[in-house]
């Protein structure tokens, strides 16, 4: 969705990455270039008329760290800034002190209030919640049926006495909801109303009866983020009619311009607490301001993509594919290869995964033509061998790549392909383990054990001691020192000191220095496919 800002920002970024200082014009300039990105990005006009202003106060204002060059002082300005228009800070789901909590959903008609109830239903229910969903929308056709359908598909309970298209009275369906959630002990109910193609007086009435009805915990209003600068004003009006404590912004992986979202929260006042950006039921997560903020600018969402994995990666099944890879017991096979791809899979789609990575916003055009249905080729290519060729590639000779090929309905090429890249890859990721620990290394989990090296036996004949008093004397103090010396501590390896904690300084020069092993590049060096085969 902020494609365009985000293409519009990295050139501004990059215009100034040539300069030495900022001089006032240079500011003038890049304030303008920032003011019509963020115009055409839709954002509201008061907003941007702030934004603009608080940039050229604080570049020319002494806040400025001497340190940075200009690009980067621009860039940690314009974050900061977009962190306050998006809300701050994160805002948390308010919880009852007595169950159960009650969550109302408002919004208009069309804004993906019910679907958005079984993302949020599946969300609690992965905290540890046990939450209902009522069905209180009885206006829409087969708004019942529908929610239904996506509490069944999210595995949470639906309370839906009504059979609803214009039948039922959604407010006491509401008021008895929170007696069915006490006596079966649902500890939230969140409750699905409806909505219109516009604001009118019998829309906001019935959305006020239920409110108060139930008495809702948080009333969140559900805004579609593809419909421009009518989200502020639709937001503006609920606000005043019937209230909410908190925005969650649909359909943000749309390619409209997305200025809504970056103006609701900056206007109206209110916190935005959940996006959903995806169709799935799993496409839905709490909003961080810095972390939205992040991505605009290019810079990744690298918080959010570890939570993901920690979700999705089994810790006992990677540690023991860890140390597979690092020799420590048997060795990593195309089976374990194929249970961390699935695994990275079961993230989501790798466009989305690879644009969450620091420096893939340059990169985009390449990540969006990634082809998703190539790893359904490599799981073909792999589950045609037999699980001694999975466990030791090598043993693929002509005769077994060719009945692959066969097995797999892809070509001889391509299994050539697969078993190359992962050998590569496994030299690669070897290579690394050492480096930062693997077997072999002095106090690492899996190191091998070195033997123990023996002292050089003394030149010459006789006994190697010395028959001067004086320089047997002085023999036993050189063993004496090397004693007394401080044990070897592993941390030195990593250039830590004896401390063991590595210094600012330290961390920016080596993140600077850091560049990407060659045989990586490998992994991403594959023919483009050039159609069905």
């Amino acid at each position: 969705m902020f494609d365009t800002l985000q293409d519009r920002l990295h050139e501004v970024f990059k215009n100034l990455r040539g300069k030495s200082r900022l001089t006032e014009a240079d500011i003038d300039a890049t304030a303008r270039e920032i003011r019509l990105a963020l115009l055409e990005a839709d954002v509201n006009l008061g907003v941007v008329k702030e934004f603009i202003a608080n940039l050229k106060s604080r570049a020319l204002g002494a806040d400025v760290h001497k340190a940075l060059n200009p690009s980067q002082q621009i860039i940690k300005i314009v974050d900061e800034e977009l962190v306050a228009i998006l809300g701050g800070e994160a805002r948390p789901l308010r919880f009852a002190k007595r169950p159960p909590t009650v969550i109302m959903l408002a919004g208009l008609q069309g804004s993906g209030k019910t679907t958005l109830a079984g993302k949020l239903g599946l969300w609690l229910k992965g905290q540890g919640h046990s939450p209902l969903l009522v069905a209180a929308d009885l206006q829409r056709p087969n708004a019942v049926n529908q929610l239904q359908v996506v509490g069944e598909r999210a595995g949470v309970h639906v309370y839906a006495p009504e059979p609803g298209n214009g039948v039922g009275d959604p407010v006491q369906v509401a008021r008895q909801s929170i007696l069915h959630a006490m006596s079966k002990l649902y500890d939230v109910v969140v409750v699905d109303t409806a909505g219109r193609l516009g604001i009118d007086s019998e829309l906001m009435q019935q959305a006020a009866d239920i409110r108060a009805a139930v008495n809702p915990t948080e009333v969140l209003f559900v805004v579609d983020a593809m419909i421009g600068q009518d989200a502020v004003n639709t937001a503006s009006a609920f606000a005043d009619g019937v209230g909410f404590d908190g925005v969650v912004l649909t359909k943000l992986d749309g390619d409209a311009r997305g200025g809504a979202a970056l103006s609701i929260a900056k206007v109206i006042g209110k916190p935005i607490m959940f996006a959903s950006n995806g169709e799935g039921l799993k496409d839905f997560d709490a909003f961080h301001p810095d972390r939205m903020a992040s991505r605009i600018l290019g810079m990744g969402d690298v918080l959010t993509l570890i939570e993901q994995a920690e979700k999705t990666f089994d810790a006992e099944q990677t540690a023991k594919a860890a140390e597979k890879l690092l020799g420590g017991r048997g060795e990593f096979g195309l089976d374990d290869f194929l249970q961390q791809m699935q695994a990275v899979r079961r993230m989501g789609p790798l466009s989305k995964i690879l644009g969450m990575m620091p420096g893939m916003g340059q990169m985009k055009d390449q990540i969006n033509n990634i082809d998703e249905r190539e790893i359904d080729r490599l799981e073909a290519i792999i589950k045609s061998m037999t699980p001694a060729e999975r466990a030791n590639p090598k043993i693929l000779d002509g005769s077994r790549r060719t009945r692959i090929a066969k097995g797999s309905g892809t070509t001889v090429t391509d299994v050539n392909s697969l078993v190359n890249r992962f050998f590569d890859a496994r030299k690669m990721m070897q290579s690394l383990g050492g480096q930062m620990g693997g077997p072999g290394m002095p106090g690492m989990p899996g190191a091998r054990r070195q033997p123990p090296r023996q002292a050089p036996k003394p030149k010459g004949r006789g006994k190697g001691v010395s028959g001067n008093p004086a320089k047997r004397a002085a023999g036993p103090a050189e063993p004496a020192a090397a004693a007394a010396q401080p044990e070897w501590n592993p941390a030195d390896a990593f250039g830590l000191g004896k401390s063991g904690q590595p210094s600012d300084a330290d961390l920016a020069k080596a993140l600077g220095d850091f560049q990407l092993p060659p045989d990586l590049a490998k992994m991403f060096d594959q023919p483009k496919n050039q159609g069905p085969r």
